[in-house]
């Protein structure tokens, strides 16, 4: 059974993050350019003056920043930032979408246009001070995810209704083609954000269809939380023993009082702790 955690409806709700140093969620609306957060129960807001998607954290008053025009460390005591480099700053119709840390340190991020137009986006990865792009031709980038052991990651193209995994090499690089992970067509879901608890299994929120959705690490269903909102977009693990699942919704295109809240579930199964961000 889920729970709202925060009142306030984003428009479109996503990459929540949660901070082990500071035990506290953070998450965005992205086209209300915002990054929100709860604070002992207090209400936190932080205004941008561009679309902000994704963070990971580098220490425990830093966060690194996916904006729709670069990477940039923001200190949520100052609220001071500092660009750490662009991210196709140069194409106006990109925005980014969604991103995570990974196991090594580097911060993977996707893009995507603005009116979610055909393969505009791109899988890029921060490492060790370079970005490189992975993999282009992306139309609706999402579910950025890695298995614990630091050996595959998980993203998919929404617009395709499919999870593609991975291998990665030493460094944390794909050491190879991506292959189909898991195929929703058949049921017509649509992958958005995705995490993977301690055991390997990747939760997967699918947009449109009230529910974050558990699959083995061979890519067979295993089970699904229910929640209020439609449109859920990423979940995330917290909470003092990485067994809450928050998950992020979005309102936009419609009127429900469920819709845009930010939800948490207890679940019996532990999530990975976030990495930390190496610059």
């Amino acid at each position: 059974m889920s729970t709202v955690f925060d009142e306030r409806q984003c428009t479109l709700g996503e990459g929540p993050l949660w901070h082990p140093e500071r035990q506290q969620l953070f998450w965005f609306d992205i086209l209300n350019k915002r990054l929100l957060s709860r604070d002992n129960g207090t209400e936190k807001t932080w205004q941008f003056d561009e679309y902000v998607s994704a963070a990971g954290w580098v220490s425990r008053t830093e966060l690194l920043i996916a904006s729709s025009s670069k990477l940039f460390l923001f200190n949520l005591e100052t609220e001071a930032s500092a660009k750490i480099c662009d991210l196709e700053a140069d194409n106006t119709i990109t925005r980014s979408n969604d991103g995570r840390a990974d196991p090594k340190g580097g911060f993977w991020i996707g893009t995507m246009g603005f009116g979610a137009e055909k393969n505009a986006g791109s899988i890029y990865r921060y490492y060790k001070g370079e970005l490189r792009k992975l993999f282009s031709d992306i139309t609706i980038s999402n579910a950025i995810c890695f298995s614990p052991d630091g050996k595959t990651a998980y993203f998919a193209d929404t617009d395709t209704l499919t999870i593609q995994k991975v291998a990665l090499d030493a460094e944390g690089w794909p050491a190879g083609a991506p292959s189909l992970f898991v195929d929703l067509s058949a049921d017509g879901f649509n992958p958005d954000g995705a995490v993977v608890d301690s055991e390997g299994f990747l939760w997967n929120a699918h947009w449109g269809a009230n529910h974050v959705a558990r699959y083995t690490s061979d890519g067979k269903f295993a089970e699904a939380v229910s929640m209020p909102a439609k449109q859920i977009s990423c979940p995330a693990f917290g909470g003092a023993d990485l067994q809450t699942l928050f998950a992020t919704s979005a309102a936009e295109g419609l009127t429900g009082e469920h819709e845009g809240k930010t939800y948490f579930a207890q679940v019996k199964v532990r999530g990975q702790s976030e990495h930390r961000v190496l610059l």
